[in-house]
């Protein structure tokens, strides 16, 4: 999952990189707004943290000017500001949820997930895939007999949570790197492939499927 984070604040910004890092996220940040639009536009971001006091402008006539032009991308502002009719403000302009500052990172993650949640039609933080019920919170994978078989590495993780939020979609290799790895990240060839192979290995060869050529996909369970 990608996320595009928007704050000028070093200390605030440091802090949740490393934190959605360390959740299997992949994040880029950026201080500005100006490059807000280009960058949405040129990868497929699937959530935009944004601060709203920025340096050269209101996050709120940004998200005003992405929801104009129809980009629905989820959007949870993290700000200074405080009040009712800013939170009001912020969320008839379509944001999809609305933190202040301080944040505890934990409360962050967890509203990360409701927005996913709610984006995805689940009402808990468990996908299900056949027999198995994946942990969006604890990356543990439990059986049918509701015990722990297997916790997976971020990156497994981030994989499989990518295939099993679209079942019936097709990813290609591109799509399942920028999902995993950051901008900065060194990419091998048979990446992928080695982290298909550990996850069929665990949860069994018929989980994720493959389409010769053209990516792999998780059906509809």
């Amino acid at each position: 999952m990608q996320l595009l984070l928007v704050e000028d604040d070093r200390m605030i910004g440091e802090a949740v990189v490393t934190a959605l890092q360390d959740a299997a996220y992949v994040v880029d940040w950026e201080q500005r707004l100006a490059q807000v639009a280009l960058l949405l536009f040129k990868s497929a971001y699937d959530l935009l943290l944004l601060d709203l006091n920025l340096p050269d402008g209101d996050g709120l006539e940004t998200l005003r000017d992405l929801r104009a032009r129809r980009i629905d991308i989820p959007v949870i502002i993290l700000t200074a500001r405080d009040g009712l009719e800013a939170r009001i403000a912020g969320l008839d302009l379509g944001a999809d949820d609305y933190l202040e500052k301080p944040f505890a990172i934990r409360e962050l993650l967890a509203r990360i997930r409701a927005v996913q949640r709610r984006r995805s039609g689940l009402a808990q933080d468990l996908l299900q895939l056949g027999s198995w019920n994946i942990n969006l919170k604890t990356h543990e994978v439990h059986g049918p007999d509701h015990q722990v078989h297997w916790t997976l590495s971020n990156r497994e993780f981030a994989l499989l949570r990518i295939l099993a939020l679209h079942p019936g979609r097709l990813h290609n290799r591109r799509q399942l790197e920028e999902a995993i790895y950051g901008t900065e990240d060194l990419i091998e060839s048979n990446t992928i492939d080695v982290l298909i192979h550990g996850l069929r290995r665990k949860l069994g060869a018929d989980v994720i499927r493959n389409v010769r050529g053209a990516g792999w996909f998780i059906a509809n369970c």
